[in-house]
């Protein structure tokens, strides 16, 4: 039995050897004047906490700040950040002040993180639109190894209100510009929750004798819930104001209308439709210098590409003494899409291993959802194995991250033990969210080492067929025992014959010599 034990020692050493190998290489680099593959310096980037939402009005000044963290055992040296500029200002949304705006840190310490930030003016001309700002990070260690990437940041702008032409009927007398006592409200606007630009107002005429053009802006709207997701209903406030001191408005319509999206012209529709009913909404009046609000229940697309969509909102209303009236205005409802994604079941080699040895682990992350995750990491820990800790990057929707790591027994478990990993990425907002997976792994005692030489010897001993030779030679030595004992027989036999036929050849010879 103890010889059997060992034996089975031996083969599961040798199967943990063989299992411990790693089936995947890891990312590699070449290093300079070299051609020994080695691993890439690691650099995390993300958007400073004060810095979010990143927003511009057209022509506005702004400082993005960025983190720039070092994930390496060992210092790193020479690392730059640099924008992509471009003169399109569909790529590149901020006026163009210097040549290079590249920001440099000399070195940064293990575990050490700086913040770097960057000044940009949005140009007079933007769009209301939503950019994707993409940075190149360059880093490089003492060892030679030179690591590059990027990193991608959302920001939107806000275009410059439009100027109207004022109408040119002279017996319109509702064109004039208002009197010392009416106030003007800024004509554009934006809040935390999206952008909000207000119109001009048009008469259409009814005979007032108002001498001041009562004006109705949006002065701001809330969402329920505050977050609108793809997909799902939301409530949609807007808040008003009547900026006029001195008249009132009433009969007033409201039309509510979101620009079209989607590829095919057979499936385009509106970003945001009616949950129900119509999109008009009527209000009976506001009075002067009064506010009111009007909601509406609309439903987001499934399918919206994450950014601000705009709803605009054409009013039409009258005075106190009927004139009619026209504006409008429009509103910039962000949309988000909630992240999608699963894991690939475990690969574990081996499945179960000894104190001080180590498992490999890999499984994949399919990103199934229309957003990208960032700075994507995952943490192995549990009773009996030391944790481990990998950082992943970046992934884009659609695409897949392969996890490897190799995990360290520290403790005897009993049996299969239940661990989990843990995976942790941020949304474009840079909000961290977390995501947990379970495995199992057992941890044994750690086994003596065994005298390869003195088992040899042992199984030889135990191999070699005592009993049957024993028997074999006990039959041979019987056999040879009856042959000899035969042939003995055989030549005393023969003997006798010899001496008898000798005495009757001498009783004849005495008869003979009698006779004569």
């Amino acid at each position: 039995m103890k010889r059997f034990k060992k034996a089975m020692a031996f083969i599961i050493t040798l199967t943990v050897m063989i299992g411990a190998i790693p089936g995947v290489p890891v990312l590699t680099v070449q290093a300079e004047g070299d051609d020994t593959k080695v691993e890439p310096p690691k650099i995390e980037v993300r958007a400073a906490e004060d810095t979010k939402p990143i927003s511009f009005n057209y022509s506005e000044t702004k400082t993005v700040g960025l983190i720039v963290r070092n994930n390496e055992q060992k210092e790193q040296a020479d690392i730059k950040i640099t924008p992509h500029i471009s003169s399109n200002i569909d790529e590149w949304p901020f006026e163009i002040v210097n040549k290079d705006y590249t920001v440099p840190i000399d070195s940064l310490a293990a575990g050490e993180e700086k913040e770097i930030e960057f000044t940009f003016t949005a140009r007079e001309n933007v769009s209301t639109k939503s950019y994707t700002l993409i940075f190149d990070v360059i880093c490089s260690t003492g060892d030679g190894r030179k690591g590059e990437g990027e990193y991608r940041l959302y920001v939107s702008t806000i275009a410059k209100p439009e100027e109207k032409p004022q109408p040119q009927n002279p017996s319109d007398q509702n064109t004039q510009q208002p009197p010392a006592g009416d106030i003007q409200e800024p004509i554009g606007d934006i809040s935390d929750a999206g952008g909000i630009i207000n119109g001009d107002v048009s008469s259409g005429g009814g005979g007032s004798s108002v001498t001041a053009t009562p004006r109705v802006i949006v002065t701001g709207f809330t969402t329920s819930p505050a977050v609108v997701k793809a997909g799902t209903n939301f409530s949609l406030t807007i808040h008003l104001k009547n900026t006029s001191k001195k008249t009132a408005v009433s009969n007033m319509l409201f039309d509510l209308s979101a620009p079209t999206e989607g590829m095919d012209a057979n499936t385009a529709s509106p970003a945001f439709l009616p949950a129900s009913g119509s999109n008009s909404i009527y209000l009976e009046s506001i009075k002067a210098n009064g506010t009111a609000d009007i909601s509406i229940e609309l439903n987001a697309k499934a399918d919206l590409v994450q950014k601000p969509y705009s709803v605009d909102v054409s009013m039409k209303y009258e005075d106190s003494q009927g004139g009619q009236y026209e504006s409008a205005s429009a509103v910039s409802i962000p949309v988000k899409q909630d992240a999608r994604f699963e894991f690939s079941e475990f690969e574990i080699s081996p499945a179960s291993i000894s104190v001080g040895d180590e498992a490999n682990i890999m499984c994949e992350l399919h990103n199934l959802g229309r957003v990208k995750l960032y700075n994507v990491k995952t943490k192995f820990e549990g009773g009996g194995i030391s944790t481990e800790e990998l950082f992943i990057g970046n992934v884009e929707p659609g695409a897949t991250a392969n996890i490897d790591a190799m995990l360290t027994g520290e403790e005897v478990t009993a049996g299969p033990a239940s661990m989990k990993m843990i995976m942790s990425y941020e949304d474009e907002d840079g909000a961290v969210k977390t995501e947990e997976k379970e495995f199992q792994l057992e941890v044994m005692e750690m086994m003596e080492p065994v005298d390869m030489g003195e088992m040899m010897m042992e199984e030889e001993e135990a191999a070699f067929p005592v009993i049957p030779v024993v028997v074999a030679v006990a039959v041979i030595a019987a056999v040879i025992a009856g042959i000899v004992i035969y042939k003995k027989k055989k030549k005393q036999k023969l003997q006798k014959e010899e001496e008898g036929l000798a005495d009757e050849f001498d009783r004849l010879t005495e008869d003979e010599h009698r006779e004569s």
